[in-house]
């Protein structure tokens, strides 16, 4: 009798996905990695039968005349986001009842990002910036720039990245108090930058838009504006994506920041990069330890992902014979092989909408709950404006095998999904008569990054 109990209090293997910290199911994650990286592999093998991918293109669904002025939307959105600094200053101070937080967090983070992947760009006609900026020029009588345009997307890249540091590394993202401090400057900054440069500069200037509007590129459906009306399109996600200008270099540092900021948000929380830099995971010290680490952590994978990246396509290129680079119009030989690869960069779009859904998936079923309680009572009084009942907020799906067997089964949609759309893009995106030895490096950067990516979102955390 002794013995089994002995027996019976022996640890035995366990693979274990843990989705947030303390939620831990027991699924063979190691299968789901293997069967992704082979189905990445394969559909790698689709550039040696280009006839077999698909047909990318957008079908026109509807047309209708535009409702409300993109200044008008703004002008609304630009005022409720003065509402919500408001609120954050003078209401709740507990983050989780407070409107300005959740929305920012919840809603601008995390809903809208996921919106814009299925439904095309739809911070176009919230951009708080356009009708303040539009009005502001008009009535300065500005029509010039004072030559913003000229640094390209580097001003985005330093918000983007002032971004991931101020939500992943700073002391207290989530105070009410400090975020509408944070929001009201950084809006002040753009505005300004706006009125001197004009409005346009905000698709390369400021990271929200050019972050969504990238994101916007995935989807299947999309609005096509034009003067007063507007056409509701239709197509393989990622179709846009094959329109798109070749990215200048200060693009591709956007890109490669979007990916590495996202991939450190989830691995400075793991047993393995805690122990890493020395941290018991169990005994956290706080964020206030590891402030300098952190940040040297978030420079270093953005070294890593760009360089990667860029070393993967210039051996692609270098694979390439220059005889079979000519441009079928006039046959030209290509100056340099390493240009002909670039628009390849593209597809990592497709990767960054896929894993930014998979990861912030738990916020949005968690915390959305909140989200709906404190936009219903902004100010916690006991309002209803939105006229719903008192209700609490419910995370027992959490506990439930099932639920949470079908929610990793969604994550691991998603980024198989992103990553298989990347391989084809990345063929499509291709000069044509590249031979398959050149994608190669390509497709096992892409299975790398799909088992990384798994990785990341099925390993505990240490908070």
């Amino acid at each position: 009798m002794r013995l089994a109990a002995i027996i019976a209090l022996v640890p035995g293997v366990a693979l274990a996905c843990a989705l947030p910290p303390s939620i831990v199911i027991t699924l063979p994650i190691g299968y789901y990695m293997a069967g992704a990286a082979a189905t990445v592999a394969v559909t790698g093998l689709l550039a040696t039968s280009p006839q077999l991918l698909p047909r990318m293109a957008a079908r026109p669904l509807l047309t209708r005349r535009v409702f409300l002025p993109e200044i008008v939307t703004s002008y609304v959105a630009w005022v409720a986001l003065l509402a919500l600094i408001l609120i954050g200053f003078v209401g709740a101070t507990d983050p989780m009842h407070n409107a300005l937080t959740l929305t920012v967090w919840t809603v601008i983070w995390v809903a809208l990002p996921m919106g814009c992947m299925v439904f095309g760009n739809l911070w176009r006609a919230i951009n708080p910036w356009t009708a303040p900026i539009r009005l502001t020029r008009a009535l300065l009588g500005r029509s010039d720039g004072v030559g913003l345009a000229r640094f390209g997307h580097w001003p985005a890249v330093l918000g983007l990245f002032g971004f991931f540091w101020f939500s992943i590394i700073s002391l207290s993202p989530a105070d009410p108090r400090v975020l509408a401090m944070a929001v009201l400057i950084y809006w002040t900054i753009i505005f300004v930058a706006g009125v001197l440069e004009g409005e346009a500069w905000l698709h390369q200037g400021e990271f929200l838009t050019v972050y969504l509007g990238y994101l916007a590129k995935i989807a299947p459906f999309w609005l096509a504006v034009d003067g007063n009306r507007a056409t509701l399109k239709c197509g393989w996600p990622g179709t846009q994506v094959l329109g798109m200008p070749h990215l200048t270099p200060s693009a591709v540092a956007f890109v490669t920041l979007s990916l590495a900021g996202l991939s450190f948000d989830g691995l400075h929380g793991t047993f393995w990069y805690l122990g890493l830099i020395g941290e018991n995971p169990l005994e956290f010290a706080g964020r206030s330890a590891v402030v300098g680490i952190n940040t040297f952590g978030l420079v270093m994978v953005w070294a890593l992902t760009t360089a990667s990246i860029l070393t993967v396509l210039r051996l692609g290129a270098a694979l390439v014979p220059y005889a079979e680079m000519a441009l079928t119009g006039g046959g030209m030989m290509a100056t340099a092989p390493r240009q002909n690869m670039m628009p390849v960069m593209l597809s990592f779009l497709a990767i960054a909408a896929g894993y930014h859904a998979a990861h912030y998936l738990t916020t949005l079923l968690t915390t959305g709950q909140y989200t709906i309680y404190a936009l219903n009572d902004p100010l916690f009084r006991g309002d209803a404006f939105l006229g719903l009942p008192p209700f609490y907020v419910s995370m027992g799906f959490l506990t439930d095998r099932s639920a949470m067997t079908l929610f990793w089964n969604a994550q691991f949609a998603m980024i198989l999904g992103a990553h298989v759309l990347a391989v084809i893009l990345a063929l499509r995106l291709s000069p044509p008569g590249v031979p398959f030895l050149a994608h190669l490096p390509l497709t096992a950067l892409m299975v790398g990054y799909t088992v990384f990516g798994l990785w990341l979102l099925s390993s505990p955390t240490g908070f």
